[in-house]
């Protein structure tokens, strides 16, 4: 698990003509939530420095330290500029030892498919699933094993194997990939 390291400002005062001053000097105003309804920290990041942690495929979290304490978080939720796509604001959730989250994880496919091999055409459903799990136990990407599927075969949530310590929260029955029949293929039937 990548963990990228932001240095963060304490903000003092919230609303929109605050947050337009701190854009223009190129920070992004940010949010922190903490486990058990304490009180959320409002901060600024450098726009510069949330690149790898934004504008990426995989999931990561950041260790972002503001008045000299330090923060294990995720992105919750991200703001982005309709015209521009700049980020306008950051959501983020803190992580407490031993406590369950929720969050939202690559799904990568791994293996050679027979049915590709047959003439089949790999037709991925999902990009991503979600998964329940503890700070300790969290993973960067899902993988499915391919390896096993045939022409006109589909792969569901059920098939994707296990890691311990995450539970894939999305419905079981949801198909992820399959593999398509081409229509020379079923025309020679």
């Amino acid at each position: 698990m990548e963990i990228i390291a932001l240095q963060g400002r304490r903000k003092e005062n919230s609303g929109k003509v605050e947050a337009t001053k701190i854009r223009r000097n190129g920070q992004v105003p940010a949010i922190m939530y903490k486990s058990g309804g304490s009180e959320p920290i409002q901060f600024t990041l450098d726009a510069t420095e949330i690149r790898p942690l934004i504008f990426t495929p995989k999931f990561k979290m950041a260790e972002i330290t503001v008045n000299g304490t330090t923060h294990k978080c995720i992105v919750k939720d991200i703001q982005f500029h309709p015209v521009s796509e700049a980020v306008l604001h950051i959501d983020f959730l803190e992580l407490v030892p031993g406590i369950k989250f929720k969050a939202t994880v690559p799904l990568r496919f791994a293996g050679q498919a027979p049915g590709v091999k047959a003439g089949g055409k790999f037709i991925p459903r999902m990009r991503s699933v979600n998964i329940l799990t503890t700070p300790d136990k969290v993973v960067d990407e899902i993988n499915a094993d391919i390896s096993a599927m045939d022409l006109g075969s589909t792969l569901r949530i059920r098939d994707i194997s296990g890691v311990d310590g995450v539970e894939i929260t999305n419905p079981a029955a949801v198909p992820i990939a399959s593999i398509e029949i081409p229509r020379a293929l079923k025309a020679g039937k």
